[in-house]
């Protein structure tokens, strides 16, 4: 089984997979690293050498690599972005081993997490108060909200521990 982690930045994909991860006994693999990886660059340069059609194109290409790896118990955590491109949401739904979850979180609940480590996020580096990052929060999830809807499971992450949130995913799965 896969069980593929959707969600907007900070909501703790990657951290809570490991977890998860661990839990379970499963690998856990992050697309974006993966991505690295295979590409022998970070995110950042592929973007900026190659453009987001490029990174696009292989991130979709690499998760269909995984997602085609039907005999691993894997957990899979995907860049924010990712559903929301090409067909990537509905070649997760269509994969008969993987089940997707999405961790939900509030907009004021990410914010306040994303305004603390936005020096390492290129896309808010820019934003300055919890206010603009509010707004900002609010009008990019807004756009990502029906790809990430479209996930078999929901599990709400606000006030959350990264455990709790783990836990709450095993209970949902089985």
């Amino acid at each position: 089984m896969t069980i593929v982690l959707i969600g907007y930045m900070a909501s703790g994909k990657t951290s809570v997979g490991k977890i998860l991860a661990q839990k379970l006994n499963y690998k856990f693999i992050d697309l974006d690293d993966f991505i690295e990886e295979k590409e022998h660059a970070t995110v950042k340069d592929i973007f900026k050498n190659k453009g987001e059609i490029y990174f696009r194109k292989v991130e979709t290409q690499y998760l269909n690599e995984l997602l085609a790896l039907s005999n691993d118990n894997i957990v899979l955590s995907l860049g924010g972005g990712a559903p929301c491109f090409g067909n990537n949401m509905n070649e997760v739904l269509d994969s008969s081993t993987a089940t997707s979850v999405y961790l939900k979180g509030s907009v004021p609940f990410l914010s306040n997490k994303l305004i603390k480590k936005k020096i390492k996020r290129p896309l808010i580096a820019h934003i300055e108060t919890v206010e603009q990052m509010t707004e900002f929060v609010g009008k990019h999830l807004f756009e990502r909200i029906p790809f990430y809807s479209k996930a078999e499971k929901h599990v709400l992450i606000d006030n959350k521990s990264k455990p709790e949130i783990a836990e709450a995913i095993i209970a949902q799965l089985f």
